[in-house]
Formats: structure tokens, C-alpha cells, sequence
């Protein structure tokens, strides 16, 4: 199936959906829209993988086992350890694809908010400290600007193996909006 943009009409209702992009482009709040729209339950993905002080939680699995079950659900797609069972059973993709420019102005100013406002995200935790941007090779924001192009290998490559799967592409917010206005 090719590529759909953000006029192009679905080729069937969607149940499940994941959405793509890249650290900071606005994948859990297209999420959020996405299921608001379709009146289906959101599931945030990092608050599953999360646990207390960053850690991995050791249940993250089956709770993605179990949620993914279900009849409908709308997710980010992430976390390389279950892309693969998402992507199986999942019927549709959105692959939220903003620039670079675009990408990282949004991941640094959500990442200073929520470290000025000592914002509580996944169980408990809270940004590190903004000097840990010189200090943490895998600090968010420069693992965002490192790993941007990733989502597009991800996506080329879900397309060989789903090629049944509807795959819809926003290249930018206003695309974002006229998709999911469309989708009410």
C-alpha cells in the first residue's frame, strides 16, 4: 500500500493505531487526538516503560501484550523490544514526519519547561538537570537530534513487512490537524 498523505481517504475504519516520529515531534499528543477522535482508549506507551527513577518496568511487556489484545487502542511506536508486536497488530500507521528544525525546537523547549517546572512525568520522575545536556551522551534532546532520520528506515521497513498496513504521512502540524478534523 502506498504512502497516504493527509487528504488521501483510509482504506478501511481504524482500530489500532500507532503513531511514528522522532523524540519531540508531538507523537502522544497526535496520539491523544487521534483516539479522542475515534473514541478509542490512549495508552502512553512511556508510562508503561518507565518505572521510578528511569528504570525499566519490569512488567512493560505484558502490559503491551495485553493492551495491544484488545479491540481498539491508539499508542506511539516505540521501544524497539515491542515495535514488533505493535506493528503486527496494528491497522494503521501515522508517521508524524516535521523537520529536523521543527523537531528540536520542540524537544528543547519541552525538555526546559518540564525541567523548570520540575514537571512530573512517568512515575514520579522528573527531567534531569539542564546541565546534563554536556554530560549525558543520551541526554533526550541530543539523542532526538542523533536518531531523527531512524523513524523513516522504521517506516520503509514496516511498509516491506505490512504491506496491508495503511500508512498515513503528516509533514507538518497543519497536516496533523487536517487529518485528524477528518477523521471526526
Amino acid at each position: 500500500m502506498p504512502l497516504l498523505g493527509p487528504d488521501r481517504p483510509l482504506p478501511h475504519p481504524p482500530r489500532r493505531v500507532l503513531v511514528a516520529g522522532t523524540s519531540g515531534s508531538g507523537k502522544s499528543t497526535l496520539a491523544r487526538r487521534v483516539a479522542a477522535a475515534l473514541d478509542a482508549p490512549y495508552v502512553e506507551i512511556d508510562a508503561l516503560f518507565h518505572g521510578s527513577g528511569w528504570t525499566r518496568r519490569p512488567e512493560f511487556e505484558a502490559d503491551v501484550e495485553r493492551f495491544t489484545a484488545q479491540e481498539r487502542w491508539v499508542t506511539e511506536w516505540q521501544y524497539p523490544d515491542v515495535r514488533p508486536l505493535l506493528l503486527e497488530r496494528a491497522d494503521l500507521l501515522v508517521w508524524l514526519d516535521l523537520p529536523r528544525a521543527t523537531v528540536m525546537r520542540q524537544l528543547t523547549a519541552r525538555t526546559i519547561r518540564r525541567r523548570l517546572r520540575r514537571e512530573h512525568l512517568w512515575n514520579g520522575n522528573v527531567e534531569p538537570p539542564l546541565r546534563t545536556f554536556w554530560t549525558d551522551p543520551d541526554h533526550i534532546v541530543r539523542w532526538g537530534w542523533r536518531t531523527h532520520h531512524e523513524t523513516a528506515y522504521r517506516v520503509r521497513s514496516a511498509l516491506t513487512q505490512r504491506p496491508d498496513l495503511a500508512v498515513v504521512r503528516l509533514r507538518s502540524h497543519a497536516d496533523g490537524d487536517r487529518w485528524v478534523d477528518a477523521l471526526r
